[in-house]
């Protein structure tokens, strides 16, 4: 809206961005983008606000789905649970006691239509936060929205599809890496034909940070990761100018409010050099793009009300720094999965900030602070020295399989907790400032009877469906594994057969193995 005027509550008017009136400044919009990827940013449009949600079966997890749109959420963020992550199906011996416990539970493409029933695809973007399983999931996704007569070529989202950090900090991987990075780069040469506006990889360093790394672990072996999958895309002949303006990546803001945002300024100028070095010229290819999420691990389970002035302090730290999209977390995510109330009060934290605080109305109002600036130079700094000792080793890939990473986050992950425990670090109502009797607070629980209730469901699945077609797609996906083609086409075809996740994970098990 360029003819609107921005001012204070006191009428005065409010520039669309500051500099230094001596000096050659770089400007927000251009490289290396420090100052953030629009020109306009906020006064333009607010960042995305989406709340993470899914649990139990598809059928509760709409309804939450439906609740939150009514509420003002901009995006849909899918939260997937353990089975479905490792390629599962609910009714394996080795599901038990975790069906929809941590994320919804999707068996089939019966799961994903009645997840999203009552909700145009068109009209909504989604994120996935799936890895290992990735495909699968984005293909159930594209085969809802082909049903639904969406044009593909128009359909928005993100899938996390992730996996260096599962090796390094999360755990969810089923295949060996080279297997793993194969399907992703898959993933990268379908979308970027069929789906265009898809964004194909969120790159995560906020599993990395919860896992226990620094705030520049955290930036480094994200970035390092990245350096990656864009070598990965190119050795597989995709052109760095196409593929590289739907990468994305998903950060962590935890509690320390300065070194976050500054933090988020020194991502954004050290990819747009990393990018620029393996040879994109396209700025929209240079551009960090990321979503964040507040800090999980740094939720407590006492006195959880304290949580809404933790999350709040985050998600401000998020927005100065220039995120696109934010989730805000429940004050009650410490002990189970959010509340409805807690999650409203996570999406009003946002629209406090968009609305009310004035801190969109200019372009990184932080920058030209010394303390600010001088944190964004030590960062790239620090992070940059990780960088080159893992390229040293090879690349991530390398560094992972020596364990490097994983070490250097488990050794921040011990100090930090010695720390709290010798008292060095306070945490207000848990080492300081306690109460002998806290007061109780709503939780929400899933019940135990969602295995019993999706095993049903798969069972009736498999009588009603064309097995004989199922078993035909089964084999073609085995036969392309053994080959070199694109497995997308394939997967897709499968679960349009309505093959289950875990027959389809299965295939695949068989021709790649397990890590």
């Amino acid at each position: 809206m360029p003819d609107k005027k921005f001012t204070t509550t006191s009428g005065i008017e409010i520039k669309e961005v500051y500099c230094k009136p001596s000096a050659m400044n770089e400007l927000p919009g251009e490289f290396p983008f420090t100052r953030g990827i629009q020109k306009d940013m906020y006064r333009g449009k607010p960042w995305t606000m989406r709340q993470y949600a899914g649990f139990s079966t598809a059928e509760e997890s709409n309804k939450r789905y439906h609740y939150l749109l009514s509420q003002g959420t901009m995006g849909l963020s899918v939260a997937f649970d353990l089975p479905t992550q490792i390629g599962y199906d609910s009714d394996h011996e080795l599901a038990e006691g975790e069906v929809g416990k941590v994320g919804v539970a999707i068996d089939s493409l019966q799961d994903i239509e009645i997840l999203f029933d009552g909700i145009e695809l068109k009209n909504i973007t989604t994120s996935m936060t799936i890895n290992a399983t990735a495909p699968i999931l984005l293909a159930m996704y594209i085969a809802l929205a082909k049903k639904q007569g969406a044009d593909l070529k128009q359909l928005s989202g993100t899938v996390q599809n992730d996996i260096l950090k599962e090796y390094a900090a999360r755990g969810t991987y089923i295949y060996p890496p080279s297997a793993s990075m194969r399907l992703i780069t898959d993933v990268f040469e379908y979308c970027s034909k069929e789906v265009p506006k898809w964004n194909t990889i969120s790159i995560s360093g906020y599993h990395i940070r919860e896992a226990g790394s620094t705030a520049v672990q955290e930036l480094a072996f994200t970035l390092a990761n990245g350096k990656a999958y864009l070598k990965a895309a190119q050795e597989k002949g995709l052109d760095i100018n196409v593929f590289g303006k739907r990468l994305s990546f998903f950060f962590n803001c935890h509690n320390n409010f300065f070194e976050e945002i500054a933090k988020f300024r020194a991502a954004r100028r050290m990819w747009a050099y990393i990018t620029k070095e393996l040879g994109a010229t396209d700025p929209g290819a240079q551009k960090l793009r990321f979503h964040t999420q507040t800090g999980g691990s740094t939720l407590t389970a006492q006195q959880p009300m304290n949580n809404i002035v933790r999350v709040s302090n985050q998600a401000l730290a998020a927005v100065l720094g220039g995120t696109q999209s934010l989730h805000t977390n429940g004050y009650d995510e410490a002990i189970s999965l959010p509340t409805e109330a807690a999650a409203k009060i996570a999406l009003r934290t946002q629209q406090i900030i968009a609305y009310e605080s004035g801190v969109t109305d200019t372009v990184d109002p932080l920058a030209g602070s010394y303390f600010i600036e001088a944190l964004t130079d030590e960062l790239e700094k620090a992070a940059q020295e990780y960088i080159d000792k893992i390229e040293a080793m090879g690349g991530s890939v390398k560094a992972i399989e020596q364990d490097y990473i994983q070490q250097e986050i488990a050794a921040s992950a011990y100090q930090y907790q010695n720390e709290i425990e010798s008292g060095e670090k306070i945490l207000v109502g848990v080492n300081r400032f306690t109460e002998p009797d806290a007061a109780a607070i709503n939780v929400f629980r899933v019940d135990d009877s969602i295995r019993k209730k999706q095993a049903e469901k798969i069972a009736a699945l498999k009588k009603s469906r064309d097995n004989d077609k199922v078993n035909e797609t089964i084999e073609q996906l085995g036969s392309a594994a053994k080959s070199t083609q694109n497995l997308m086409p394939y997967i897709l075809s499968a679960v349009e057969s309505y093959a289950t996740l875990g027959e389809i994970a299965d295939i695949l098990r068989a021709v790649f193995g397990e890590y």
